[in-house]
């Protein structure tokens, strides 16, 4: 994949987004495409680096978090502080996600429980008969 190059279409079509995706990143200047003439020309780099981006934004992560993971990779220097940074804000995900797993489940739990009384409720229920007077 090193040395191919993708005009905004294709990278688009590879990762499952929009061209205005791409754009809105590149605005946000989480990706620097190259410019020939009018057109932007991504590479291999670009298409790590948006892999990275949406991987972050579908996991819940904001704009300013993923830039500070991106930071990892562009960085030359010793990047443990960086480094236990990501692990830090990846556990507090990770305790967030669980605590709305856990919510989410009570939630299920609670309305199967009205669920079932309301079915046999109406199971239970006498039918009312009409009666022509």
């Amino acid at each position: 994949m090193k040395g191919t190059l993708f005009t905004a279409t294709e990278l688009a079509d590879r990762l499952g987004v929009s061209s205005r995706t791409l754009r809105f990143y590149e605005t946000k200047h989480l990706i620097t495409p190259e410019r020939v003439g009018n057109r932007r020309i991504y590479n291999y780099k670009d298409h790590a680096r948006m892999t990275l981006i949406l991987r972050g934004k579908r996991i819940g992560f904001s704009l300013d978090d993923i830039r500070e993971f991106l930071d990892l990779y562009d960085s030359n220097e010793d990047r443990s502080p960086q480094i236990q940074l990501l692990v830090t804000k990846v556990s507090q995900r990770i305790d967030q996600l669980q605590k709305q797993k856990d919510d989410i489940d009570l939630t299920l739990d609670e309305l199967r429980e009205i669920q079932a009384i309301a079915s046999e409720t109406l199971k239970n229920k006498p039918k009312i008969r009409w009666s022509a007077s």
